[in-house]
């Protein structure tokens, strides 16, 4: 690897160019900060855009539109031969992420925002060393951390070559059976894409549930329909050996107390994620992380070390683009003297199943694990006109809120276009928005996001469109 010999110094200095690091970056040089943005890869728009979010929802689309062009035969619309050109597909896939960070790389070139390829790791309090770039040094005023988080590894002893959730977004082949190895977001996903592609899908999850941190009743309607389009769900399993064979792989499975060999033909490993904290050099820097390799930072984002903020995936909170980006745009207003701080009530979270899963605040389960009363309104799509005309009638939305003063506590929802609906639920969070609130707003009509007025309608037990329902 070259190392340079030029050392260099500015007012800012980010490490990571991801949502998080190119955002703080963008918002600090329009507050007329000198800021140089130091990125490991070659691409800007960290594993989000290059090898995440973008592509996975890509893919997703593809096959949605296709399972829907499939399901109008229902309703009279039928289409012959209809194909899915998994290399076209691949290309399309790529074009699409090839935009985003040529988009990216030119808004920081119009902001003045110097861009530096290589590793960066702290040397001191106030000094970067960069290793594969002609910089070789940066001493800096203030730093922001944002180095994301990359996949676990696997233990040594499934040293094989099967995929990470990277290597499936590439679609490398189309593998006839394929075992996804946890139940989370992305195992869930991408089950779903290759199950869309033609892969008979077995998923194991160590867990009693899949997609832990949702309520059940919303889980529910997404595994419903998993079930139908994968071979099988195993629940409370774990893969206990895997086995490179000339077919594939075997891998052996524990449970409901039995243990068995089956074979695929490619497995994916979706185990989660971890923190880049561990080889930046933070000990030099006098920065220490908690038990799960996470920075802790202030509101305002600072670290132990006030000149040195850290946001995204290596701070506590959920993993997502979005937190990371309302913290980047914190963090460079605070370092531009500025009044702000991360003080959100709600973070929305989204999981692009079918149907796609969302909620915002509290949720019901969280409720009840506090032992706090709530008063709780559903509303199910089967009852909703525009969920009728679409035929996408499995889902619902519901309600939380405090049984007293009418406040919106959380908001969930599960059916078509939840990841679209949920920022009104996140809104009414934010603002503070009570029952009343939220049912006096004119929704459209007819609309999906009239399921939102209704749950409320039943919270609040005035329901029009529902009998016999009312706030649990």
């Amino acid at each position: 690897m070259v190392v340079g010999s030029l050392r260099q110094e500015t007012e800012l200095a980010i490490i990571g160019a991801g949502p998080g690091g190119y955002v703080a970056a963008l918002r600090a040089a329009d507050l007329g900060k000198e800021v140089t943005l130091i990125e490991a890869a070659d691409r800007l728009g960290g594993v989000c855009l290059r090898e995440g979010c973008i592509p996975s929802k890509a893919l997703i689309n593809m096959v949605e539109l296709a399972g829907a062009a499939r399901e109008a035969s229902k309703a009279g619309l039928t289409f012959k031969e209809l194909t899915i050109d998994h290399e076209v597909l691949r290309q399309w896939t790529a074009s699409v992420v090839d935009g985003l960070t040529s988009g990216v790389a030119d808004l920081l070139k119009k902001r003045g925002v110097e861009v530096i390829h290589g590793l960066a790791r702290f040397d001191s309090p106030n000094s970067l060393a960069i290793e594969g770039a002609d910089t070789s040094a940066i001493d800096f005023r203030n730093c922001i951390i944002a180095t994301g988080s990359r996949i676990n590894e696997l233990p040594p002893a499934y040293d094989l070559p099967i995929w990470s959730s990277a290597d499936a977004l590439q679609l490398p082949e189309i593998p006839d059976r394929l075992l996804v190895v946890g139940g989370g977001y992305i195992g869930m996903e991408l089950g779903l894409v290759y199950a869309g592609l033609g892969s008979k899908i077995t998923m194991v999850e160590f867990f009693p549930r899949l997609l832990l941190g949702a309520d059940p009743d919303l889980v529910d309607v997404v595994v419903k329909n998993c079930r139908k389009k994968f071979e099988s769900i195993k629940v409370d399993s774990k893969v206990t050996a895997i086995e490179k064979t000339s077919a594939g792989y075997a891998a052996t499975i524990e449970h409901d107390g039995k243990t068995e060999t089956e074979e695929f033909d490619q497995i994916l490993a979706a185990v989660g994620r971890k923190p880049n904290t561990d080889k930046i050099g933070l000990e030099h820097a006098g920065i220490t992380t908690n038990d799960r390799g996470l920075i802790e930072v202030t509101a305002e984002g600072r670290t132990k070390v006030p000149h040195i903020f850290a946001i995204g995936d290596v701070t506590p909170g959920p993993a997502l683009a979005h937190k990371a980006s309302r913290e980047a745009k914190v963090v460079a207003e605070v370092i531009a003297d500025h009044p702000a701080a991360f003080d959100n009530r709600a973070i929305p979270a989204v999981v692009f199943t079918d149907p796609e899963l969302a909620w915002a605040g509290l949720t019901e389960q969280e409720a009840k694990e506090q032992g706090r009363e709530v008063k709780v309104g559903r509303f199910p799509l089967s009852a909703l006109g525009r969920a009728r005309t679409m035929g996408r009638t499995d889902g619902l939305v519901k309600i939380i809120a405090d049984p007293e003063s009418g406040l919106v506590l959380g908001v969930g929802m599960v059916g078509p276009h939840a990841s679209e609906l949920i920022a009104e639920g996140t809104l009414a969070l934010e603002m503070g928005a009570t029952l009343e609130d939220l049912m006096v707003t004119i929704h459209p009509h007819p609309t999906l996001s009239e399921a939102i007025m209704e749950a409320t309608e039943v919270a609040a037990g005035t329901a029009v469109h529902i009998h016999g329902l009312q706030g649990a």
